[in-house]
Formats: C-alpha cells, structure tokens, sequence
C-alpha cells in the first residue's frame, strides 16, 4: 500500500513537537508523558524517515534518468539503482504501515489469566493445569513473572480454577488472543478402556493498565469473608481470610482465598476493577464489531477457539484455519509462539486491509 506523504509529514511534525516540548518543559508529570509519547513514536518516525529518503532517492534518479544532458552510461545507472529501490519498497511501505496501525493502549500491559475446567470432569481439571503450564513456560521464555494469585486443586491433578498474575511489558498484546475455550482429545489417564475423551477449559486474559479510570466506587461493592480453602488436617484454615466482593451494580464477583485477609482484600479490590474494566473493554469492542469485521476470532469468551488433538499429535486454531503437527512443544510451551506469532500476524493484516480500505 502506498501511504500519502501528508501522513507521513504530520507522523514527522508531532514527533519534533514532543522532542522540542520536552526540552522546554519543567513539569514533571508532562515530562513523563512526553517521554512515554517519545519511546512510542520514536521507532514510527525512524521508519518513516528511512521511507522518505527511500522515496526522495527515487525521484532523484528518476530525473537523472529523464535529463537529456546525461550520458547513456549514467542514464543506466540510475535506472539499475532505481530498479533496486523499487524491489526494497514494497516491503519498506508494509513495515511502516504495520507501525502506523492504530494500537491497543493495553496490548503493553501486564495480565491476569484466569483458566477453569469446563467439561470434562477430572480430565479438564488435568487439561486446566496442563494449560496453565504451558503458559507459565510461555511467560518464562519472554522474560514475564508469574504469580498465582488463587488456585482450587483438582482431586486427580490439574486445577478446577487458577487465577495468576503475568507481570511483563507486552503481555497482553501478545496473551490476548488466547481467551476461549479451549478443547482436548485425548485418552485420559483415569481410562481404562482406551477410549478417547473430549473436554475443556475455558481461559480468560484480563489486561491491567497502570490507571484503571472506570468510575469505580467501594460504596458499590458488597464484601464478604470466608473460610479459605485449603489442606485438610492440621493445616485446615481456621479463620475467615478468604475475601468475596460483589459489585452490585453488575453482579461481578470475584474471591481471593490467601492466607492472609489484607492482601485477599488488596488483591480482590485490584481483580474487581480489572473485570469490570474488561467488561467495559468487551462492550466497546462489541459496539465496534462491525467495523472489526476481519478481527482474529469474535473475542466472545464462550468461542471455542482452539483444539489440542493429541492422537494425531496436532493444533489446530479455528479463528484463523491453522494447523500445526508439533503438539508436544506447543503444549509445553516452548513452540506456543508458533501459535501467537501467527494469530497476531493475521490481526495485523485484516487490520491494514482495513485501513487501506478506509483510504
């Protein structure tokens, strides 16, 4: 696609306003902002800069190979080097492109992934924590941190719920695409005939922006403490620690069930406004959905998204039609970018055929 130079001048004159600015200014936060504004235009500008050299050089030797004063031998020199630019610029004018796409402010953002087994009994507790693995060896691999916030174990293994917290720039953007439900087939450990089973679980990515601005309010919010779950015997929890908040308004409830009341209220306080911010996020997305037409997947919860075959030792996502053979590095994590790379390959491009589209 070919980007209009009046967009890539305006690109060029808000970057040279933020750098003059923040030469200029004494005021801390503004100092702060223009930094963030900077680090986030700076490689848009260098890609837009290269592009237009890249152009300017072209028109140069266009000239030079129209003037009727130059010999033949430099007439074709500069339609050789013209011809070698024109190979380089197709993929010069998607990349910057790609960078000019508008760009979920959370997609930097830290997460909090929440995985349940869904049907399935004790085998999709299994898959639940087969999948949670599989992630926290994906966050491993791209430098986040993983903290598990809640967790309700499984009698056979696995989770029926765990809640974690994945801290890391650009977790979100890279996490999002894995909310759905998920499904398994394969032949259970607790199967004794052979048989293979199909069950689920259902994984929800919440992104948590630095600032939270939803109009949220205590005063909607009824709290609750419980005994907190945990092991039986002497080790049985005998005080009220677990923490319930409602808001009522909404009816979104969220549990934190550590050991410790005070962080169970900080925590479930944090959780409440992430959910009801996602719920905000999901409704505007919902609202747009027409013009998101060629979006990975519906972003619906309830979609089923993804199908872990493991007699035929495959993935297959069926937002996007792909399907991979190497189902063992997948599900161990190390081979999951293989999926996420490619969900996010495809957003990109229905999103810069939308933009094209747009004109």
């Amino acid at each position: 696609m070919h980007i209009p130079d009046i967009k890539l001048a305006q690109v060029l004159d808000r970057f040279e306003q933020i750098e003059a600015r923040m030469s200029a200014t004494m005021d801390s936060d503004e100092i702060v902002q223009l930094g963030k504004d900077y680090a986030e235009l700076k490689p848009i500008a260098e890609g837009v800069r290269k592009l237009r050299n890249v152009r300017s050089e072209m028109s140069d030797l266009e000239a030079m190979a129209a003037d009727p004063e130059n010999g033949a031998e430099m007439k074709a020199m500069a339609k050789e080097e013209m011809q070698t630019l024109k190979e380089t610029l197709p993929a010069l004018e998607k990349e910057v492109s790609l960078l000019l796409l508008p760009k979920d402010k959370d997609d930097s953002a830290s997460i909090v992934l929440e995985i349940r087994a869904g049907t399935g009994g004790d085998e999709a507790a299994i898959f639940a924590g087969d999948l949670f693995a599989m992630y926290a060896r994906y966050a491993s691999i791209q430098g986040w941190k993983v903290e598990v916030e809640s967790e309700a174990e499984a009698d056979m293994g696995g989770y029926k719920e765990i809640v974690a917290s994945v801290s890391g720039s650009g977790a979100y953007g890279k996490m999002k695409f894995e909310s759905g439900v998920h499904r398994v087939q394969r032949v259970p450990v607790t199967e004794t005939q052979g048989r293979i089973h199909t069950s689920a679980a259902t994984v929800a990515v919440l992104p948590e922006p630095a600032d939270i601005d939803i109009g949220f309010s205590m005063n909607d919010v009824r709290v609750d403490t419980m005994r907190a779950s945990g092991a039986g015997g002497q080790h049985v929890n005998k005080t009220d620690s677990a923490v319930r908040m409602t808001h009522v308004p909404t009816g979104v409830v969220v549990v934190c069930d550590a050991k410790s009341q005070h962080m169970n209220r900080a925590n479930a306080e944090r959780l409440l406004k992430m959910k009801l911010y996602d719920m905000e996020k999901q409704r505007i997305d919902s609202e747009r959905a027409e013009e998101r037409s060629g979006q990975v997947g519906s972003g619906d919860r309830s979609e089923r998204i993804r199908t872990y075959n493991y007699p035929q030792g495959r993935v297959t996502d069926h937002r996007i039609g792909l399907t991979l053979y190497n189902l063992d590095k997948i599900v161990a994590g190390d081979a999951l970018s293989d999926v996420v790379d490619a969900l996010m390959a495809e957003d990109q491009a229905a999103r810069l055929a939308q933009m094209e589209m747009q004109g």
